[in-house]
């Protein structure tokens, strides 16, 4: 490719409204062009890196066994009203209609689509396993879009799907998918980490993240350093801090703490550590029971220093359908104002759950149900009933690794991929089954594999950029090598050499750019630094007279002479690298 006949576009400066480095780098790069909320048009050198990252996952995908096939980006709402998610998925699912009035989804994913597709299909066990893939526009209105291709709401994705006759097979169909992403991030040359993972809205069973780490992630990652253990935040196991209880040591006070609302507070002024302080959390449930709407009070306890997981609450027999309590229903409840609240004296049958450390603690501070008042040396059994157990916190660095081979680290990073054992959740909803080895029908156990095409290319650039613009990983870049030569257009040995050198990696299969624009040095070179080529090749008659070119691969510091007849080999060498 010749720079001339290319076209290259670069800003000095980034749009007001780019707000993270990604968004602001590939904005100066000229890879993308905003064209409205969460919706960009891919520029040539944006579109060359999309399209190296689909290439590997189309090579992997396939060395795994899946079968490539396109899905439309436009579905009937009645497949998604078979599985319930038409209601369910609320306003991010794009709903239009056609002139006939007739509803549609503009697609978020496809587990109907591709659910209908094999239903009238595979008839026999002997047709499994199957792997379906696509790599396809995806639409999802989100609320509020930004950070460019990271969370836009139009955007690329690679989505598979797997049908086993049983559970045995659908974890085989998993492992095979978990090992090709493995196979794809570490193409990429992505620093990544895949963790155990919470399956949210999609269903099924067990799931892991693919994250590449990047201090700016959104995400926390939670992992053991000396073993595998790894998972996201909403997954990690929070163990309790003690392994038993203490016996009570101090009587149970009521004890005025005007105005302290917060733990922090009420730790300061009653001089304890904020971790002997406990956190209350109301919660009311709605349900029907015997034709009757029924209102269930439940209270939550974490320890004041620790943060409530939403995730893990949801998951509490009883708990699936919660809502945090109104202030009226607060105080109807306890008889008090938030900040106050607290496991003994309520007005009204509560349920207590408690974190596990909670359960452990003893002489713990709690809320009296009375504005402007705490119990201290409060202890269960003997001044609260025993509650119910659960895990309910956010795990903190330093905690014991789940699996006992160590603590826990917390680092950030941005999920790009994710696979979902989904089981039947699907095929039982849209009735699709095949005839056993017996002859009769069962549902089809189904896995799900997605990875974000588009944001695979804001998560490279978090973690791979500097002061001068994006530092890609050879594999992915737009181009693998740029050749600068100095006066092109004045020098004919300069012109002369180049051309054979362009030829030669060209012939050898290497991804070249030659920049023939005429630009200054200084131009020129910012322009490559910016938009991230990783091997740039300088060609100038002063060294061609000593028989040498200029290397410098964009992280190094300092340009290296390269014998003239050696650079093809040189490259090549660094390359595989």
């Amino acid at each position: 490719m010749r720079a001339s006949r290319f076209f290259i576009s670069t800003l000095k400066e980034a749009p007001s409204d780019a707000e993270i480095v990604s968004h602001q780098l590939m904005m100066r790069a000229g890879m993308i062009k905003r064209l409205g909320s969460g919706i960009y048009t891919y520029m040539p050198t944006g579109l060359r890196v999309i399209r190296k990252v689909e290439a590997i996952i189309r090579d992997e995908m396939n060395k795994a066994g899946g079968i490539e096939l396109l899905m439309p980006l436009v579905q009937p709402a009645e497949l998604w009203q078979e599985t319930g998610r038409w209601e369910k998925m609320g306003p991010e699912l794009m709903r239009v209609k056609d002139r006939h009035g007739r509803e549609y989804a503009i697609q978020p994913t496809s587990e109907e689509v591709i659910t209908d597709v094999v239903r009238g299909e595979i008839k026999s066990y002997r047709q499994l396993p199957l792997n379906f893939y696509h790599i396809q526009t995806k639409f999802r209105d989100e609320r509020r879009p930004r950070f460019g291709l990271m969370r836009g709401r139009e955007f690329t994705m690679k989505d598979a799907y797997s049908f086993d006759r049983d559970e045995a097979g659908l974890k085989a169909s998993y492992q095979i998918m978990f090992d090709a992403y493995t196979a794809i991030f570490n193409r990429f040359g992505l620093k990544f980490r895949a963790v155990a993972a919470d399956n949210g809205a999609i269903g099924g069973s067990g799931s892991h993240e693919f994250h590449v780490i990047a201090s700016t992630g959104e995400d926390a990652i939670v992992y053991c350093p000396t073993s595998d253990y790894a998972a996201n935040m909403e997954a990690a196991e929070a163990l309790a801090l003690a392994a038993e209880r203490a016996a009570a040591g101090a009587a149970l006070v009521k004890t005025a703490t005007p105005g302290a609302t917060k733990c922090e507070t009420v730790a300061e002024f009653l001089k304890l550590p904020l971790s002997q302080t406990v956190k209350t959390i109301a919660l009311t449930v709605e349900k029907e029971v015997a034709g009757k709407q029924v209102t269930e009070n439940w209270m939550l306890l974490i320890r004041g220093d620790h943060e409530l997981n939403e995730v893990k609450v949801g998951k509490v027999p009883g708990l699936a359908a919660h809502r945090f309590a109104t202030e009226a229903e607060i105080l109807a409840c306890y008889g008090s104002i938030p900040g106050y609240l607290g496991p003994i004296g309520a007005k009204l049958p509560v349920t207590v759950v408690a974190d596990r450390t909670v359960a452990n603690m003893a002489d713990f501070v709690c809320g009296a149900n009375e504005e402007g008042y705490h119990y201290t040396g409060a202890n269960w059994g003997r001044d609260i009933a025993e509650p119910l157990v659960a895990d309910l916190r956010n795990v903190i660095e330093g905690d014991a690794s789940p699996d006992g081979k160590g603590v826990l680290a917390i680092e950030r990073g941005i999920e790009v991929g994710h696979v979902f054992q989904l089981g039947t959740s699907y095929s039982a909803s849209m009735k699709a089954t095949f005839l056993d080895e017996n002859g009769k029908p069962a549902p089809l156990q189904m896995g799900c594999y997605g990875i974000g095409v588009t944001r695979i290319l804001g998560a490279a650039i978090e973690q791979n950029f500097d002061d001068k613009g994006i530092i890609w990983p050879a594999a992915i870049a737009p181009f693998e090598v740029v050749l600068c030569p100095m006066g092109m257009d004045r020098s004919e040995m300069v012109k002369t050499e180049v051309e054979a050198l362009y030829a030669a990696l060209q012939a050898a299969g290497i991804d070249v750019i030659l920049d023939d624009r005429g630009q200054r040095p200084g131009a020129m070179f910012a322009d490559w630094e910016l938009i991230g080529v990783p091997h740039r090749i300088v060609i100038g008659e002063r060294g061609l007279k000593e028989g040498n070119l200029e290397y410098q691969g964009r992280r190094d510091t300092e340009a290296t002479a390269v014998p003239l007849d050696g650079m093809l080999a040189f490259i090549q060498a660094k390359l595989a690298q």
